[in-house]
């Protein structure tokens, strides 16, 4: 067992211990143990300033190691992380990069935990969403009307594609019902794989629309919770929260009539490509010159919500699915106008009941 490791049950036990003095010393006792664990790191990896960041890091965000030879790399791969954010915060870009859980993870391991496999949206092609000739508010944010639900957190599963069908359904039934209601992913991992999705290892928000509507409906997240890995298929009937009626996609890269429907409709379902530096996102808003606009490259479900200005440059604002705590409370803001990442690519939205 690591030093880490030994110093945290140590301390553990002493509370333990300790009886009834428990719930008198619980702030104490906490403290206690963040600190033996930060400095059980600092003991591996010295006493720099980014040691003494990181340990801070592992203490923030829970992490714990198996050795000291993996505090060891985690510590070498946080250090790179920031450099990286480092140098591209100093190039005053319309978006910041920060620490968050993700900095002592490589690209590679970061992708395998948190992104599909390159979806094709073929589908899109050729929309059936119907334009309009009025004018469209210069900016738009559902959260406004109260009809999105809160961010939701996939963990170390590929499953974006299901938190992006839930949170374009949660937002639909708000909208029609005036009710509150949290709809099951794990249903859509588990049971949505005939229709082209493939669980943990990705899918798309339109073919899981395609299901539910032909399966019946979609149960609640009560009734079949979220576990964050494959499974056997457990759909009942009998706890269906919300049925499809239909789907309706935005013609492939059609940024305006993307525009158009988050402006008039509702929240829409949209996939985008992520590449290595996204995964820092704090603020602002996020422009690339490396990922690409094919229907070939998303790998990345999530849920336009709004839209807007800032500082001069237009952006899409995009519910994510990493948890409250990443980005800005959950979300980001990306480039509009140039199908950025290919946001537009593969975009659609339900009819339900």
């Amino acid at each position: 067992m690591s030093r880490v490791l030994l110093l945290v049950a140590g301390v553990l036990m002493a509370c333990i211990a300790g009886g009834s003095a428990i719930m008198d010393d619980d702030n104490r006792i906490r403290q206690v143990v963040d600190d033996e664990v930060e400095s059980s790191i600092q003991h591996v990896v010295g006493y720099s300033r980014r040691a003494f960041s990181f340990a801070r890091f592992a203490h923030r965000y829970g992490k714990r190691y198996e050795n000291a030879e993996e505090i060891q790399r985690r510590f070498q791969i946080f250090s790179e992380n920031l450099r990286m954010i480092r140098s591209h915060n100093n190039k005053r870009l319309s978006y910041t990069m920060g620490v968050n859980e993700f900095t002592d993870m490589t690209w590679d391991e970061f992708r395998n935990h948190k992104l599909g496999a390159a979806q094709n949206c073929s589908a899109t092609i050729k929309g059936n969403h119907k334009l309009t000739h009025v004018p469209l508010p210069e900016s738009k944010d559902w959260r406004e009307a109260d009809i999105v639900s809160p961010v939701k957190n996939q963990g170390h599963c590929g499953s974006c594609w299901t938190f992006s069908t839930t949170g374009a359904l949660e937002a639909a039934y708000k909208q029609a019902f005036g009710k509150d209601i949290s709809l099951s992913e794990q249903q859509l991992v588990d049971c949505a794989g005939a229709f082209n999705n493939f669980g943990c290892h990705g899918g798309l928000p339109s073919q899981a629309f395609e299901y539910i509507k032909y399966n019946g409906g979609l149960e609640t997240e009560n009734a079949y919770p979220y576990t964050g890995k494959n499974g056997l298929c457990k759909y009942s009937s009998e706890n269906v929260g919300v049925q499809v009626l239909d789907s309706v996609n935005i013609t492939l890269g059609a940024e305006d009539e993307l525009k158009h429907a988050v402006a008039f409709v509702r929240p829409v379902s949209v996939a985008f490509q992520v590449v290595s530096g996204f995964r820092a996102y704090t603020s602002g808003v996020y422009t690339s010159t490396t990922c690409g606009s094919s229907s070939m490259d998303v790998n990345h479900a999530v849920l336009a919500v709004g839209y807007g200005v800032e500082n001069g440059v237009p952006y899409w604002l995009i519910k994510n699915s990493w948890g409250a705590d990443w980005g800005d409370n959950g979300y980001f803001k990306m480039e509009m106008g140039k199908n950025m990442c290919g946001v537009a690519t593969c975009a659609s939205y339900p009819v339900v009941a």
